[in-house]
């Protein structure tokens, strides 16, 4: 699992720098008038948006067989039971802060009752 997670970041960046690389093709709001694209290469340009369609139906597959694979519980089922285990074996700290550090419960000072006698 975790191959296909290095790989999914991988293809991602990758994703990331074919979008960047890309010329704008002039659409949406920033449209100036111009329809066809005068500046750029048209074979780079049909070769970067195949690629960049490619990577985009890799992330779909590689996160769905992340997917399948986490809840099919795949390799790394070992190392989370393990650190399951860890977790079971040691101690929860008390909610009320009376851990190793803290010192021990003390009761209330008792105080001498006050002189209510009038002098």
């Amino acid at each position: 699992m975790l191959f296909l997670i290095i790989l999914l970041i991988i293809v991602c960046i990758a994703l990331a720098l074919f979008v960047l690389v890309q010329n704008p093709k002039g659409g949406g709001l920033a449209t100036g008038g111009a329809g066809s694209n005068m500046f750029g290469v048209q074979r780079t340009g049909d070769v970067l948006e195949k690629g960049t369609w490619v990577l985009l139906a890799l992330i779909v597959v590689l996160t769905l067989s992340i997917t399948t694979v986490a809840k099919t519980g795949g390799t790394a089922s070992s190392t989370d039971s393990k650190i399951q285990e860890q977790l079971d074996r040691t101690p929860a700290p008390s909610p009320l802060g009376g851990g190793a550090g803290a010192p021990a419960a003390t009761t209330p000072a008792t105080t001498a009752p006050a002189d209510t006698a009038k002098k």
